[in-house]
């Protein structure tokens, strides 16, 4: 299956990409991480930590799996907001 272009996602799929993004941000920011650092953590490249902050990358759950390890959180906690 092909790659969407960001255009191609609804407003609601550009919505949770955004909000998942902004809570990588935060609890990156929170842990004292570097993109850099986070990205070799969860091998990937920087830049698409920087995507996935922007809400321009649909990832993978193996992607959000070593994420949530590298931050020490739960994925849950990285699809839901709990302050809210």
């Amino acid at each position: 299956m092909p790659t969407k272009s960001l255009e191609q996602y609804s407003e609601t799929e550009r919505k949770i990409m955004t909000d998942f993004g902004n809570r990588v941000r935060r609890i990156r920011i929170e842990k004292g991480l570097s993109q850099e650092k986070l990205a070799e953590l969860t091998d990937v490249h920087r830049t698409y930590i920087s995507g996935i902050e922007r809400g321009r990358q649909n990832i993978s759950l193996l992607t959000m799996n070593n994420l949530a390890q590298a931050l020490s959180t739960s994925i849950a906690s990285l699809i839901t907001d709990a302050r809210t």
